[in-house]
């Protein structure tokens, strides 16, 4: 009989202390940074807009989404430890990445049904020095209209009372070649924090306005009434 597989949906503080923070930050380093410097040809602007706050774990990164390389860019554009939200498929014992996945700190979702024990590990994992990392689109999506974004990550975000930092990933031109002299084209643009404490409509409509200028998307949400752009920034 095999031993029942864990339920990676709910994690807890004591999963996030100095080791696995170690070994995350040695993986950004010695693994992430290496092979984006062999393989691509990189740019990071904004970092000026990341958290500079004393408790600077308490923060959400969000992005939208064009490869499976994302949230490993994410970091590296954030360099601090980042727990990433990701489809519960990707934690069955098998899957390729799952040794990995589970290592580096993800949780389960199910994108199906919201889980308690999902704003539980999100708000057990912003206690510690680690950040959260969410992509709104909800999946890996082509460039071009940002629309049907997933609101959950407002819902969190009011939860958790965490402030939101949008990452805009602009001119992803594909997965390495393994040509010698050739490299891919990315570049990572950090935008200005979203206040959690803003009404709904207005963080969706922020997070798509700053992604769009980010990321070179066009943004088909409907601009909320009375909505000043210069007001929603931390």
């Amino acid at each position: 009989m095999t031993a029942k597989q864990r339920n990676y949906n709910r994690r807890y503080p004591e999963e996030y202390g100095f080791f696995r923070t170690l070994f995350y930050m040695c993986f950004l380093c010695g693994v992430v940074i290496p092979f984006m410097k062999i393989f691509y040809t990189y740019e990071i602007t904004g970092k000026e807009n990341l958290p500079t706050k004393a408790k600077s774990g308490k923060f959400i990164y969000t992005a939208n989404h064009v490869s499976i390389f994302d949230p490993p860019m994410v970091s590296m554009a954030a360099m601090r430890p980042i727990a990433y939200m990701a489809k519960k498929e990707l934690f069955v014992d098998g899957e390729k990445l799952s040794w990995l996945v589970k290592r580096l700190g993800a949780f389960a979702v199910d994108r199906t049904k919201p889980e308690i024990a999902t704003f539980k590990t999100v708000r057990d994992i912003l206690a510690t020095s680690w950040s959260l990392g969410v992509f709104p689109q909800g999946g890996i999506r082509p460039y071009g209209k940002l629309d049907e974004i997933k609101k959950g990550f407002v819902v969190i975000a009011k939860n958790a009372k965490a402030d939101i930092v949008p990452v805009g990933i602009e001119g992803f031109d594909g997965y390495p070649k393994l040509k010698p002299f050739t490299r891919r084209n990315v570049r990572l643009r950090i935008g200005k924090p979203i206040s959690y404490k803003l009404p709904e409509d207005v963080i969706i409509y922020e997070w798509c306005r700053q992604i769009a200028e980010l990321a070179g998307y066009e943004n088909c949400m409907p601009r909320p009434e009375g909505y000043e752009p210069e007001k929603t920034a931390v």
